[in-house]
């Protein structure tokens, strides 16, 4: 039988600071959710979603307060999708790998994982910041940079960009900033820059802003989109961006993935601020996506044992989850 044998929150600190146009932050909290049968133990993390108002001591209470089965298809009826259930999810899914002595992306169905070309964050700054903060990376081996932006300036910020790292591929992420903008506009100025995509141009909730803009670039959903239930609303976007957080768990994560792709968006997997633990399961709905942004453990200023490593721009696998 499996048992709850804890939930509790870490508090990791961020090399520098992250910043978008909601603000900055020099740490994360997330929860770590721990399970096991007497035998075997697993474990999953979570980061709230803080823009819905969830903390990472709510999300410990939540899973403590869970009195559901503890199996994952139970979840997704009896806990609400959010970072608890996420972590409380990728555990049991952890626990099963262990249990079978064999690894989670088998147990899925899924193609065995390949390293990953992942995006690294440019933080929201001054242009010239962004400009050295872009060089530094590529200089890493990162051919692919996810800009923030916050609807004033963004053009001289992405001008700079390209300079910093004129062979980079850029998308950018607008953080629900563009609203009072000429979004087609915008994005045709972005694209001549050499801009690929562009990240929640609108406040969710308020998708109907999208109506009838022919935009240059392809539009893609963050906080427009959570699970698979999302879907049918979001026709005026071309991708969705899948963060495990947000769907509450890897389990409903494929599942998104899936209808998705039956729908014809294209595919985003993404991540919030968080160790390797919360991103190996991550990167396993990564596989085969249009665009990759798994560099949460990349911003901290140290990660856990047995995390994922980076060699020349690439994600390659660790072994502190799912079995190896």
């Amino acid at each position: 039988m499996i048992h709850l044998l804890s939930a509790t929150v870490e508090r990791w600190p961020v090399a520098g600071a992250f910043i978008i146009s909601r603000g900055a932050k020099t740490d994360v909290d997330v929860v770590v959710c721990t399970v096991g049968d007497g035998t075997y133990v697993g474990r999953g993390e979570g980061t709230a979603i803080y823009y819905e108002g969830e903390t990472a001591e709510g999300c410990a209470a939540a899973i403590r307060a869970y009195a559901g089965p503890l199996e994952r298809q139970a979840l997704l009826k009896h806990m609400p999708r959010g970072a608890a259930r996420n972590a409380l999810d990728c555990a049991l899914w952890d626990l099963e790998a262990k249990r079978a002595g064999a690894p989670v992306w088998q147990l899925a169905s899924l193609c065995q994982p390949a390293p990953l070309p992942t995006a690294f964050t440019i933080s929201l700054g001054d242009p010239a910041t962004m400009e050295a903060a872009a060089r530094t990376a590529a200089g890493r081996g990162f051919a692919l940079l996810k800009c923030k932006l916050t609807g004033e300036g963004d053009r001289a910020r992405i001008a700079a960009v390209r300079a910093g790292a004129p062979d980079a591929r850029l998308i950018v992420d607008a953080n629900e900033s563009w609203h009072d903008l000429d979004i087609a506009a915008e994005a045709q100025a972005l694209a001549d820059l050499g801009v690929e995509m562009v990240e929640q141009p609108v406040i969710h909730g308020q998708e109907v802003a999208l109506a009838g803009v022919r935009a240059p670039l392809p539009l893609c959903a963050d906080e427009s989109c959570h699970t698979s239930a999302d879907l049918e609303r979001l026709g005026d976007f071309d991708a969705v961006n899948i963060k495990l957080d947000k769907a509450g768990g890897l389990t409903e994560a494929l599942a998104l993935r899936q209808a998705a792709r039956d729908r014809g968006f294209r595919v985003m997997v993404g991540c919030m601020l968080g160790t390797s633990l919360g991103i190996a399961p991550a990167a396993l709905v990564a596989q085969g996506a249009d665009w990759i942004d798994l560099d949460g453990a990349l911003l901290l200023a140290r990660d856990r044992d047995g995390a994922l490593t980076l060699a020349d721009g690439l994600l390659q696998p660790g072994s502190l989850w799912g079995a190896g």
